[in-house]
């Protein structure tokens, strides 16, 4: 017997959800669009869902695998999930996937699945009728990952391979680093030498405090020697904000492509970094740098020890912005971190 959600569970639900018409609906939808969740299910036994029973996928023994609800709805966390994605197409290239994203999924986002397909997926948009999916082809739900326990205690990339049946452990470092997005053609842009800033993240408690960006900017150019370019005003005169040259995801991946050093509180900035190898310095607030950027051999981290933040996806409260605010403050710029050699080495705070 089906057990229904109630609202609130409905969209929390570790999982993507099957309407009582009998579609595949992504919880983020229904949340975007504001519309009742009551009366959605868990999705059936039959679609493979890792945190209700960890499996280990055949996928030598499989043609085409069905992807519903992958890899979520920020840049950062795509970026991730498409990398476990190429991983395991290098180890099966015969298999043929097809990702079942929500529609409601910023244009942002859904723009960098566009310039995955050609290579990793084919792409339907959500809903779809249950019916639909065949029968005799492997389903892997990993909808609504933000719930599920492990995405919150796992290295992102170790969490995406779980959940799609493969063992972290089986697949090399150098696998894991985004290299898929090399494939990726970037605009021309810039042909002088730069370096780049990128002091916005996805939420104020994960970004660089505006009072401390002047400072970072200095010490960028003054240790590469290069002008520094970056997304949002900065007051300093070997600074030029290039965000209104940024207007879409290529865009944003031909800029960070092209830099030859980044300095970023923003994941989604670091990821597309790793994957065209360059060297980057990056900030971490309410995340171990671990969780993010182990396998990146050309990364360097500051973390800042603030506990009482550990684990926040999210937040502008003023006494967590004022907490950060403190951190970068107190922290001794002269001793930010350059990636020189092949190796992450979090400063100690």
């Amino acid at each position: 017997m089906t057990t229904t959600l109630d609202d609130v569970h409905a969209l929390t639900h570790a999982g993507s959800l099957l309407s009582p018409g009998g579609e595949i609906v992504a919880p983020y939808d229904l949340e975007v669009a504001h519309a009742d969740a009551s009366g959605f299910s868990a999705l059936p036994a039959d679609i493979l869902n890792a945190g209700r029973a960890p499996f280990d996928a055949d996928y030598a023994q499989a043609s085409r695998v069905h992807l519903v609800n992958a890899f979520g709805v920020t840049l950062g966390d795509s970026i991730i999930g498409l990398s476990a994605l190429s991983a395991v197409k290098r180890l099966h290239p015969h298999l043929r996937f097809t990702i079942y994203r929500p529609a409601r999924a910023p244009r942002h986002v859904q723009r960098l699945y566009a310039l995955a397909a050609p290579r990793l997926a084919d792409l339907i948009d959500l809903p779809v009728p249950l019916a639909s999916l065949p029968a005799d082809e492997p389903k892997i739900d990993i909808g609504n990952q933000l719930f599920w326990p492990r995405f919150a205690s796992m290295p992102m990339i170790d969490f995406f391979l779980w959940a799609m049946g493969i063992a972290p452990d089986s697949i090399a470092a150098g696998d894991k680093r985004n290299r898929w997005l090399a494939d990726v053609p970037l605009a021309a842009i810039e042909r002088a030498p730069y370096a780049l800033f990128c002091p916005d993240a996805s939420t104020p408690v994960r970004s660089i405090p505006a009072s401390m960006r002047a400072r970072i900017v200095a010490r960028l150019a003054d240790e590469t020697g290069m002008p520094v370019l970056g997304f949002g005003a900065v007051d300093h005169p070997r600074y030029r904000d290039i965000a209104p040259l940024c207007i879409d995801t290529d865009d944003f991946l031909a800029w960070i492509g092209h830099a030859r050093y980044l300095v970023t509180a923003d994941t989604a900035a670091l990821h597309i970094a790793a994957g065209f190898d360059v060297p980057t310095t990056a900030f971490f607030t309410t995340i171990p740098a671990f969780m993010r950027a182990r396998d990146y051999t050309n990364c360097v981290a500051v973390e800042f020890a603030l506990p009482h933040l550990q684990g926040i996806h999210a937040s502008a409260r003023p006494a967590d912005l004022d907490a950060i605010e403190r951190a970068y403050r107190d922290y001794d710029w002269r001793a930010m971190p350059f990636a020189r050699e092949a190796s992450l080495s979090p400063a100690s705070r």
